[in-house]
């Protein structure tokens, strides 16, 4: 089975049992619905202990499981620029803020790549009932 292949499966079974993404993250335990969304949808990794309860939520296979421990090819959008508006925006965020977010990451931490920076994201409805973004960045410690 290929990973695309397992998201369709996660995706699938989703659609039947009816639980939102934030009540199977509940379920996985350990992490942010972010987080967890994102390893169900190939994009992260879970450990073995969430990718174990993800197997009984999911009737996965102890293949399929073991799977979605493994380190993925990151990168799920299957166009640039992207053609989903949403995903547009986040891309928009990117091509305005990007240089920005750098300069000021940067200038905190020195010269590094994201992933030895902490990344937290929060949406939620504002005043103008549109959605908004909180974010957060820190550094984590080195394991």
């Amino acid at each position: 089975m290929k990973r695309d292949d397992l998201t369709e499966k996660i995706i699938d079974t989703k659609r039947s049992i009816g639980m939102s993404w934030e009540d199977i993250a509940e379920k996985i335990g350990g992490c942010s619905p972010i987080l967890i969304t994102a390893a169900l949808l190939g994009q992260m990794k879970l450990s073995p202990a969430q990718a174990n309860r993800a197997r009984d939520l999911f009737n996965l296979s102890e293949a399929e499981a073991k799977m979605l421990t493994e380190i993925p090819y990151r990168g799920s959008l299957p166009s640039i620029p992207p053609t989903d508006p949403l995903v547009y925006r986040f891309y928009e965020l990117v091509q305005v803020y990007g240089t920005t977010w750098k300069e000021l990451i940067q200038e905190e931490f020195g010269d590094g790549i994201m992933s030895r920076l902490r990344y937290e994201a929060r949406a939620g409805a504002g005043r103008e009932r549109r959605s908004g973004e909180n974010h957060h960045v820190g550094q984590i410690p080195t394991l």
